[in-house]
């Protein structure tokens, strides 16, 4: 008797969406409601978001920061809505971010995302003007 192959496929979307890679600057924008919202909510409309496991620390990092200025429930809502984000997080390798960082001369954390970027082949999104000449320089190789 032969066995039944069975397959087992991700949501379509899964498989549709072009890939994106967006820092904390992107986030923050979109999150705590920011001037630079809507043109950061149109960029991503149709993509799916990647960002290395440091994104996490990063979104608290400026909630922390913006709970001083802003009404604690604007930030909770912020918070809440980072949680509900579709949002795939990577591990990045760490000789390649540290090498890259040295090259580029940007920081660890910048270094990250790009890493990110050329592993996964993808456009970065970013508010960060180091990071965006980086990346321009290096995706573009």
């Amino acid at each position: 008797m032969s066995r039944q192959l069975f397959v087992a496929e991700p949501a379509e979307v899964y498989n549709t969406l072009p890939p994106i890679v967006v820092d904390c600057s992107l986030l923050a924008a979109i999150l705590f409601n920011e001037p630079s919202q809507r043109e950061a909510l149109q960029l991503l409309a149709g993509k799916s978001l990647h960002a290395p496991n440091l994104i996490d620390h990063e979104i608290i990092s400026v909630a922390v920061r913006k709970s001083h200025a802003k009404a604690g429930d604007e930030i909770q809502k912020g918070l809440e809505g980072f949680r509900k984000l579709r949002l795939a997080r990577h591990s990045i390798d760490h000789q390649a971010q540290f090498e890259l960082a040295l090259r580029e001369k940007i920081s660890a954390y910048d270094a990250a995302y790009l890493q990110l970027a050329v592993s996964i082949n993808a456009p970065l999104a970013t508010y960060d003007r180091v990071l965006a000449a980086a990346a321009r320089k290096v995706l573009a190789s």
